[in-house]
């Protein structure tokens, strides 16, 4: 007996991927068309949004670097640029002499908080608009359910 292949056809998971791909790609047109994330770019406010994410506004480098689609090296250059505008700080980390840890300053947190309440009534108007509370539910457990199986990474 053939053991049936896991995760479906090649086809339907290409298929499938290429929708989302679209579809999120289509989303970011849209709200950087809409200047939600003004006076930033969307990988600015990226990274403003995951050090809030973060134990009191900061996380090391590195792990930052885990969750943002940038290089180490244009990651780094990025929170020079946003350390030069006072958003963003780095620390040394006590215990480790090489580690670095990247901080918001209380006028990052302000700014992402400002745009990120924008951000979200853009998402509401799009997301929300196009799926029912159902729909966004099952999109949400999908998507968390697709990217928790990719930890190995």
């Amino acid at each position: 007996m053939v053991a049936k292949e896991q995760g479906g056809s090649p086809r339907v998971a290409a298929e499938a991927w290429e929708e989302l791909f679209r579809a999120q790609v289509t989303l970011m047109r849209r709200f950087e068309a809409t200047d939600d994330f003004a006076p930033l770019t969307a990988r600015e406010y990226d990274v403003l949004f995951q050090l809030s994410r973060g134990p009191g506004g900061a996380m090391r480098m590195r792990d930052l670097a885990e969750l943002i689609l940038l290089t180490q090296p244009s990651l780094s250059r990025m929170v020079d640029r946003l350390s030069v505008r006072g958003l963003v700080e780095r620390r040394s980390v006590p215990d480790d002499a090489r580690g670095v840890v990247v901080a918001l300053t209380e006028e990052g947190a302000r700014l992402q908080r400002e745009i990120g309440r924008r951000h979200v009534r853009t998402i509401r108007r799009y997301v929300g608009g196009a799926l029912d509370d159902d729909e966004l539910h099952t999109l949400g457990r999908l998507a968390n359910k697709l990217r928790t199986a990719q930890r190995d990474l």
